[in-house]
């Protein structure tokens, strides 16, 4: 996963995904857009998406994840779209 880093934009709608949020995402500091909304993921959203400082939409809408965002969140100044 290593040679994703400068990859942008992770759409993996309605793919029957399971399991968890990896942390490794956070060190992908190009992503623009994660949008893995209707699946089955669980878990919470891991603190490091915190430093996804290009991130512009993050979408987990309608998987069965739980507890509260990270305030981590909060440093993203690029974001304008978020839905859980």
């Amino acid at each position: 996963f290593d040679t994703w880093i400068n990859l942008r934009l992770i759409a993996l709608d309605d793919n029957l995904l399971t399991g968890t949020l990896p942390s490794t995402l956070g060190t992908w500091s190009a992503l623009t857009l994660i949008s893995i909304r209707s699946n089955s993921l669980t878990g919470t959203v891991p603190t490091e998406m915190g430093f996804l400082s290009s991130l512009q939409y993050f979408d987990l809408y309608n998987n069965s994840m739980y507890g509260t965002l990270p305030t981590e969140l909060v440093q993203l100044f690029s974001l304008v779209g978020l839905d859980v």
